[in-house]
């Protein structure tokens, strides 16, 4: 079975390039979406590297809906 560790590892590994290629949108609002995505996908980073594994499962997940919700309402590409 696999340890979250593990999970959350694979998880961020599927998740860096994503959030790398992350740009904002000119509409208004896209400031908002675009840091709230990027801070919890920084918290993740750090709960991981502190080993704080589900605390960095709880942020990556709010980091993908923010980024999920802001692409689709077009403020994030």
């Amino acid at each position: 079975m696999e340890s979250l560790k593990e999970r959350v590892e694979k998880y961020l590994q599927r998740a860096r390039p994503l959030f790398s290629k992350l740009r904002k949108t000119d509409g208004a609002g896209a400031e908002k979406v675009y840091d709230s995505a990027m801070r919890y996908y920084s918290d993740a980073e750090h709960f991981y590297k502190k080993g704080e594994h589900a605390n960095a499962l709880a942020a990556l997940e709010y980091a993908e809906g923010w980024m999920d919700a802001g692409k689709e309402m077009g403020f994030l590409e």
